[in-house]
């Protein structure tokens, strides 16, 4: 469509823009099979950069003042990467489950590259992805989940990056119904494109959109979605569309200045804290709750339940929002931080060379690299939270890299490090 406007490269950066915005056309993005599919996901890395940056920019017009913490910032990022590192072992589970009951229990077999299969997909994977989010927040162990997604205590590009290990492994039930009749390439594509919208939305420096509110998730709706004030607490589930929000009453207008975070911060920087810590409260409430009935629903009913409580809990036990709430913020040296940044620019270096070259690999190799970069985010985490075994663990850290980088098992794309670790 635009290759006579301008050259492929030109046509396939404006295209994978557009993808980020769900603003391809169903010519532009059909394929007969799903080995065709493009990785619009990791093809996006440049994009979600350069609007970061744009973030900033806007922001410091805007109000003169940087948006974000770096210990925060490195924390959404660090939990990121974790979500993917087990995909550099497996393939999508969303996929396999997927193309598992398409070739096995399909129905009927709709046309791939019908606009008419396109747009029900469209909204197949939407209506997919509000149940499951819906049920994320009223179910007590996907909630456990779900919640690291909600723990940052900042709303801005680095929050849509924050991703928990374990959400996967549940949500991917919730678009086998679509197997039955939608061909897994038209659903690979969507399952991408619904993911991309939700970047976007995860900033403060756009305020309303017009009459696209009515139809669209919006920042100005997703803000809501991520308050902790008692007026925003489950609303706004939808992923692309808010009309799902609007039909089932989950609908809620941004009104008062939103307070982001939990209702009861992990107080962490620590991604694997981040991920591990609601599990153990919901085992500890498990083994203190009596009955076995009771046992249960701390497992499946809401956070908020108790003995004696409705489903979901009480609303007037939703804590009060003061407009005095502090984030969680532990006081460090400016060089902490700075030491904190630089590490993390080297662990994101490895992880992508890592995605690079993961099928040159042995196992053994693979499995070394994703330990590594998983005891380094934590090491990242502790010392932005000046814990006094931070120190400790970043000499153990520092040790290990110098001699497995020595050992030939780590390669890096910054050639001052390969200078720097040379005898």
């Amino acid at each position: 469509m635009g290759a006579e406007a301008g050259s492929p490269r030109d046509t396939a950066l404006g295209q994978q823009l557009r993808a980020l915005f769900y603003a391809l056309l169903p010519g532009e993005s059909s394929f007969r099979t799903v080995e065709e599919v493009p990785n619009y996901v990791d093809k996006s890395i440049p994009f979600f950069i350069t609007f970061i940056g744009l973030e900033f920019a806007v922001s410091w017009i805007q109000k003169r003042k940087l948006l974000g913490r770096i210990n925060d910032g490195i924390t959404s990022l660090s939990l990121g990467i974790l979500s993917r590192l087990p995909d550099v072992l497996f393939r999508s589970i969303d996929l396999i489950s997927y193309i598992y009951v398409w070739n096995n229990y399909r129905l009927l077999e709709l046309p791939w590259d019908s606009p008419w299969t396109w747009y029900l997909t469209l909204l197949g994977v939407d209506f997919a992805y509000y149940c499951f989010h819906r049920i994320s927040h009223e179910v007590n162990i996907l909630w456990a989940a779900h919640q690291v997604h909600h723990s940052s205590e900042d709303y801005n590009l680095f929050t849509a990056l924050r991703q928990s290990v374990l959400q996967k492994y549940t949500s991917w039930m919730f678009n086998l119904p679509m197997a039955l009749f939608i061909p897994p390439s038209v659903f690979a594509v969507h399952l991408q494109f619904n993911l991309l919208y939700q970047f976007w939305i995860h900033t403060e420096v756009i305020t309303k959109l017009g009459p696209l509110e009515w139809i669209l998730n919006t920042p100005s709706h997703h803000r809501v979605h991520h308050g902790r004030n008692p007026y925003c607490i489950d609303k706004n589930y939808g992923g692309t569309l808010i009309i799902w929000d609007r039909i089932f009453g989950t609908f809620e207008a941004e009104d008062e200045k939103v307070v982001y975070g939990l209702t009861h911060p992990v107080n962490s920087f620590d991604p694997i804290m981040l991920q591990l810590r609601p599990l153990a409260h919901i085992w500890n409430t498990f083994w203190a709750t009596p009955g076995f009935c009771n046992k249960l629903s701390v497992i499946f009913k809401g956070p908020g339940w108790g003995p004696g409580k409705p489903r979901l809990g009480l609303p007037e036990e939703i804590p009060v929002i003061t407009g005095k709430e502090v984030p969680f913020n532990p006081p460090v040296p400016a060089y902490c931080n700075c030491y904190a940044l630089v590490h993390f620019a080297i662990i994101v270096d490895l992880y992508t060379e890592l995605l690079a070259s993961v099928s040159m690999l042995s196992q053994g190799t693979v499995l070394l690299r994703i330990g590594f970069i998983i005891l380094s985010l934590s090491s990242f985490g502790l010392l932005m939270e000046n814990k006094s075994k931070a120190g400790i663990l970043e000499i153990i850290r520092c040790s290990v890299f110098i001699g497995v980088y020595k050992l030939g098992y780590f390669r890096s794309q910054f050639s001052v490090l390969g200078y720097a670790y040379e005898d």
